[in-house]
Parts: structure tokens; sequence; C-alpha cells
């Protein structure tokens, strides 16, 4: 078979979105951007949060990890070591506190399990928070927008661009997925069992986030290391006919990249990463700029699979 990346064919699916996504959203802002009340007229109580900060001491000595500066903390959350927020209730603006704790003995930082420790706090604010109703009030104090009519065209047209770039980004992975079945490719058995490790390297990654380890997600679903790794050979295998079907056609139209779209990209893993440039260097060697360049020039063979393709745009049949 010829491999074929030009006049592919494939319907793009534009999917509108509705007057219940745009209420349900407009909701969840509600919940996110609540409206501050600081108290200044009594103590604070449970329920209150906190603006203050601490310093942790275990025998006599600040220990790491235990301080913070304008944190803000929810009375009664129990998001601290228990008994640290009942000893700040009733405390004021400007207060000085000594709170008295004791580790649990089952606690993360083996140093510090089952021991006695002292946290120096210093009380900055009291506030509470309620929910704004949805209303012109809400959309000038939370957004800074001229009235709640706009904000929810705002909500309306960013929801729709979201689509719009899902649907998009779907339409040239199919057609990536085109070109790379046309490729005459066979991967070589170290190509596919480095493909597998990765993606289970990947999957193991992702369950580490979760507090989770690859034998105990065995555990949970029945399954083998063994049995994950043969159900990953398939997608192990597209994968890397899709990226030499990308470096088939880079090469074929001379797709290249240049340092300014480097930088570019480098400044998007930042952003998507809340990292500066300075903190992201000691990351920056030659696998990890392979990877970038990699993403580079696939975001440049997509754009000309998209430009050479016979494209159908059609609505997406609403949800039943």
């Amino acid at each position: 078979m010829e491999f074929t990346y030009s006049g592919l064919r494939a319907t793009l699916e534009r999917v509108k979105v509705t007057d219940v996504e745009i209420d349900h959203q407009l909701e969840r802002m509600q919940q996110q951007n609540p409206c501050i009340h600081v108290i200044t007229d009594r103590p604070a109580q449970n329920g209150d949060e906190l603006v203050l900060d601490y310093a942790g001491f275990c025998d006599g000595k600040q220990f790491e990890g235990g301080t913070a500066e304008k944190q803000t903390l929810t009375l009664g959350s129990g998001m601290f070591i228990p008994g640290f927020e009942e000893q700040l209730i009733g405390t004021n603006p400007g207060d000085d506190v000594t709170v008295l704790v004791r580790f649990p003995d089952e606690y993360h930082a083996e140093e510090l399990a089952g021991k006695a420790a002292e946290f120096r706090c210093h009380v900055h604010e009291i506030r509470t928070s309620t929910l704004y109703n949805l209303d012109d009030n809400f959309a000038k104090e939370a957004f800074g927008l001229q009235n709640y009519e706009v904000l929810r065209a705002k909500v309306a047209t960013d929801m729709q661009a979201y689509y719009d770039a899902q649907s998009e980004q779907e339409l040239r992975q199919k057609l990536l997925r085109q070109a790379a079945m046309t490729l005459s490719y066979t991967p070589t058995v170290a190509e596919l069992a480095e493909a597998v490790n990765e993606q289970i390297e990947n999957l193991r990654a992702q369950l580490a986030q979760r507090g989770l380890t690859l034998e105990a997600y065995c555990q949970f679903t029945g399954s083998s290391e063994e049995q994950l790794r043969n159900d990953a050979r398939a997608d192990a295998e597209e994968a890397l006919r899709t990226q030499k079907a990308v470096e088939r056609i880079a090469e074929l139209e001379e797709v290249t990249t240049d340092e300014q779209e480097m930088n570019e990209q480098l400044e998007l893993v930042c952003r998507h990463n809340n990292m500066t440039m300075e903190e992201l260097k000691p990351y920056l060697d030659e696998t990890f700029y392979a990877a970038v360049r990699r993403s580079v020039i696939t975001g440049k063979v997509l754009e000309l699979l998209r430009q050479k393709a016979v494209v159908t745009v059609t609505d997406a049949k609403p949800i039943a």
C-alpha cells in the first residue's frame, strides 16, 4: 500500500454548547468563587477561615515543612493535625498563639510520628464566605464584568471555543491514524518492548499521584503486570506507527523547527505546569529537548494533514 497523507477524508463533528451546560458551568463558578467577608467584631469560631502564619517546632527545633505564611485554614475542616484547629477558636486578628499538639503515631513523616510539637501562630485575619447570587453583582465583584448577561455570554463563548478545539484535535488525530494505516511499518521486538514499558511506567506514575502502587492496582482490578503489558501492546504499536508516520511526513515535507518555536513550546510547558523557566532548567537535558522538538514537529504535521484533507463539517447529535 502506498503511504498516503494528502487528500484524506474525514468528518468534523461540531458539538454545540447547550443552555443546561452553561448553567452548570456558572454554578461551578459560583461554588469556586465565594463572597469573602472579613470579620472584625468577634473572635474566631468553628467554620471561619483564618489567615495565619505558623512555624512548627519539635524538641525545641524548627522542623522542615512546618512553616507557612498567610496560610488559609478553615476551622473544623480537619485538615491539620488533631487538636490544632480547636486551639485557634476564640482568637482575634493580631493574636500570637502557641498551639500544642502531638503528631499521630502513623504520621507520614517518620521523624515526627508520635512526637509532641508546638506551632507558633500569628493570626492575620478572620473570614467567612457565602455564595453569591447568580446576578450582576456576582459578575462585577468576582470577574470584573459589566453584568450577568455579559458573564453568561463569555462563559458560552469560552465553552464553545473549548468544544471546537477538542473536535478539531480529534479530527487531526483521526487523520493521522488514517495516514499511519497506509505506512508500511512493523516495529521491532525491541521497539515494541520499549513502547510497552513506557506505557506501564506512565501508568505507574499516574497511580503514584493518587497514592497507589501498580501492585495494588493489579489486586484491585484482578489483573497482573504481565496481563497489563499484553493489553498495552496494541496501543503501543499504534503509538509507534503514528510516530513513524509523523517522522515520514516531516521528512517528505521538510518540516523542521527553529529556536523561537522551541522557546515558545518551553514557555507553554511552564504555563501548563505552573513553573518558571528557571525552575524548568534542571530538566532541560537532551532527552527533554528531543521530546519538545517532537511535540513541535507533530503539531506542524497535524496542521499540514488538516490543510491537505477533505473535511465535512456536521453538527453532532445531542445526547438524549
